[in-house]
């Protein structure tokens, strides 16, 4: 028995008397009891608008709201507050560094490199900010194993003025090489923008270890409730870019024709913020926190390793990616089973209460590189069990018999 299964009630309910094995956590993950407590605590408590009231709710608010920052930067390391905003999520936070530092400091000639791997979160903002500033995208492929070889990493080179990269693909379950692109990055001196969505719910995220520039992820892929996300910067860097959303709060003074705009982190936090979703996340921290990162990342290599084993087993499907567990392969399974499409996978699997993925997850240049129009996707996380791979595994064997194809 999972310990923790009792923290998340929707893991425990049964639906057409069948129990819900849930393995999307890529694409969100569940709730524990106490970050749903903690947002309901807040509005019932708690509500008013941050940095605006003189009275002692809105004050209140407004501490909550910072104390939240404040669990944030200790989580990921972040050297001060102010380098750490709050957004609406991960692609919210990638747009705003696409739009304000690539707009203003990307130049003609200049190359973005970037896996092809990306989600498009952290794909188109780069194609608008490369065809508006005459800039060159730069893909780097990875071989079978879903890996970037070195002379895919020589590709950045003395032109590259950005490289964006996710820290684990969401499709191939790869762990890239991050203090390497980073050196590499810097060498040329160019900046570095990490994805961390599928990496910070696994594994550890320091930023200044990392020596990352920015850093984006969205709370709902960590147990927070969706609406929050967050994006690291360095001071040096943000203080120097300009707003990206205008607006109440962000300002210093305005006259009729112009204004002039408050210090970090609020220039970069117009209007009214989520505080109920800052709240959340500071719980989704407090809960990681006590679970711990060892234990997550144990009990992921111990399910990574029975799911494979047992995918291998199975006639007529593929795995893309590596097909074995290891430090480079977090618990993100993409594959498809011969002759069926990954819609009717997923809907045959649904029938047995098993939750997955299927579609080209939000990365079809990935999908072209791989020969595929879309996959099925399976991903861990820590609350799940041996016996949910168990039912998954047991309804993929029988998907090819219901549609008339054989065993």
């Amino acid at each position: 028995m999972n310990p923790y299964l009792n923290d998340f009630p929707i893991l425990n309910e049964k639906r057409d008397g069948k129990r819900l094995v849930y393995l999307d956590n890529a694409a969100t993950t569940q709730k524990p009891l106490s970050v749903i407590r903690a947002v309901d605590e807040y509005y019932r408590s708690s509500n008013a608008n941050p940095h605006r009231g003189l009275y002692g709710l809105s004050i209140r608010a407004t501490k909550m709201y910072e104390d939240s920052r404040a669990a944030v930067r200790e989580f990921i390391n972040a050297e001060k507050d102010c380098e750490v905003l709050f957004t609406r999520n991960a692609s919210e936070s990638l747009n705003l560094v696409a739009y304000s530092y690539g707009m203003n400091f990307i130049k003609e000639g200049d190359e973005i490199a970037l896996p092809v791997s990306e989600h498009h979160s952290n794909l188109l903002p780069w194609q608008m900010v490369a065809r508006a500033k005459g800039a060159k995208l730069v893909y780097l492929y990875p071989d079978k194993n879903g890996r970037l070889t070195e002379q895919e990493l020589d590709k950045i080179g003395p032109k590259t003025a950005l490289v964006a990269a996710a820290h684990v693909s969401n499709v191939l379950g790869t762990v890239y090489p991050v203090e390497e692109i980073v050196r590499r990055a810097h060498k040329a001196g160019a900046v570095v923008v990490l994805d961390c969505a599928q990496s910070i719910p696994h594994y550890p995220v320091d930023v200044r270890k990392l020596g990352v520039d920015f850093a984006a992820f969205s709370g709902h892929k960590m147990l927070a409730p969706m609406g929050i996300g967050v994006l690291y910067g360095k001071e040096e860097l943000l203080n120097k870019m300009p707003p990206f959303l205008t607006g109440g709060e962000m300002i210093e003074y305005v006259s009729e024709q112009d204004a002039t705009f408050a210090p970090l982190p609020q220039k970069f936090e117009a209007g009214t913020q989520n505080v109920g979703g800052a709240v959340g996340l500071a719980a989704a921290i407090d809960y990681i926190n006590q679970v711990g990162y060892d234990t997550i990342i144990k009990t992921e290599e111990e399910l990574l390793a029975y799911a494979l084993d047992g995918l291998a087993k199975i006639p007529h499907l593929t795995v893309y990616g590596d097909a074995k567990a290891g430090e480079q392969r977090c618990g993100v399974i993409s594959f498809n089973v011969d002759g069926v499409h990954p819609h009717d996978v997923s809907s045959i699997l649904d029938s047995d209460g098993v939750a997955i993925r299927a579609g080209h997850h939000c990365a079809q240049p990935l999908m072209k590189y791989l020969g595929v129009n879309a996959t099925c996707r399976a991903s861990l996380y820590f609350y799940n069990t041996k016996e949910d791979i168990d039912v998954l595994l047991e309804g993929l064997k029988k998907v090819r018999g219901w549609l008339g194809l054989g065993d």
